[in-house]
């Protein structure tokens, strides 16, 4: 196979390094559309981010509870968005998990136990049942105060998804777009593909990194937002969707609900795939569950011992 040579456009944003990569018959383009992207990418953090107290996002969060707030148009889809994935995956993935973030001190990645009483006046002022929307006038309204939507399970990839677009409306056709290696997505023969069809993008979550130690035990960022405490069981979630926003966003749902509810993010036939990677059954073994992925499609695992490969589950085909 012919090694494809490569031209990267890179830049620190959302906490992370993002790259846009071009095949080398692009380079005449590569930088003044890779410099675009990462302009964009700019622009849409500067839009969400929580950390700045003008951005949209950070007025929204000031003023909903007040009165009806109008919204960009921008804003406004990617809200829409998340409402619409937090009803597909019953509240595991929740933007409104802001005060539950705040409370544990990941916000400032500081993690701590917080008090009850803070965890529970946190839970009271999360949920997607709090947020309503004025789809007419494109309007956002908190129900009550205390409500913080954090876009951080799924701004990243949205950012992608807007710099790949403007992309293609330039005409480039191979194009790779990665922010922190986690959050993925790809266009043309720089793409990869789900063998059924499932996405061209890729999400990946995971507390390896970013957890801390609370009497012996491990608690990662990752929230539960059903029960406002950090999700256990799962080493890591991948999830293969059309859109990077969407992988993402599924990918931590995926983390939060674990290896028995997987098929809802990931149904079998559908657009999107998903794997898990589980504690084996003994120390310093692993396991991987599939969903809409068969052991064959997931290549090379048998050159990893200890991986014990959990197949997708077989549909009942009875009452």
């Amino acid at each position: 196979m012919d090694t494809v040579h490569t031209v990267a456009v890179g830049r620190k944003a959302m906490a992370c390094q993002f790259e846009v990569i071009f095949n080398i018959h692009d380079n005449d383009q590569a930088t003044p559309w890779g410099v675009e992207a990462l302009d964009l990418i700019d622009a849409v953090e500067d839009r969400i981010t929580v950390y700045r107290s003008d951005s949209e996002l950070a007025l929204l969060n000031a003023r909903a509870a007040d009165d009806w707030q109008s919204v960009s148009d921008e804003l406004f889809s990617l809200l829409v968005l998340a409402r619409d994935l937090n009803d597909r995956t019953l509240g595991a993935f929740d933007v409104t998990a802001g005060p539950l973030i705040r409370a544990w001190g990941f916000l400032q990645r500081q993690g701590r136990q917080p008090d009850p009483g803070a965890l529970m006046a946190a839970r009271r002022c999360s949920g997607m049942d709090l947020v309503e929307f004025d789809m007419t006038a494109r309007r956002i309204r908190f129900r009550q105060p205390g409500v913080e939507i954090n876009l951080g399970a799924i701004g990243k990839g949205w950012a992608i998804d807007r710099a790949i677009d403007r992309i293609a409306e330039g005409g480039i056709v191979d194009v790779f777009i990665h922010g922190g290696h986690s959050s993925l997505r790809a266009r043309g023969c720089r793409g990869f593909c789900h063998p059924a069809g499932a996405g061209e993008a890729l999400g990946t979550s995971g507390s390896g990194t970013q957890f801390f130690i609370d009497q012996g035990r491990k608690l990662g960022h990752i929230l539960d937002p059903r029960t406002g405490h950090p999700a256990t069981g799962v080493l890591s979630a991948t999830v293969l969707a059309p859109t990077a926003a969407e992988a993402d966003a599924l990918a931590t749902a995926a983390y939060v609900l674990g290896p028995t509810e997987i098929e809802r993010i990931a149904p079998a036939g559908g657009p999107v795939a998903a794997l898990l990677v589980l504690p084996g059954s003994r120390d310093g073994q692993l396991a991987v569950r599939l969903a809409n992925l068969s052991p064959e499609q997931f290549e090379r695992t048998e050159n990893l011992p200890g991986l014990t490969i959990i197949p997708p589950q077989t549909p009942r085909t009875g009452p």
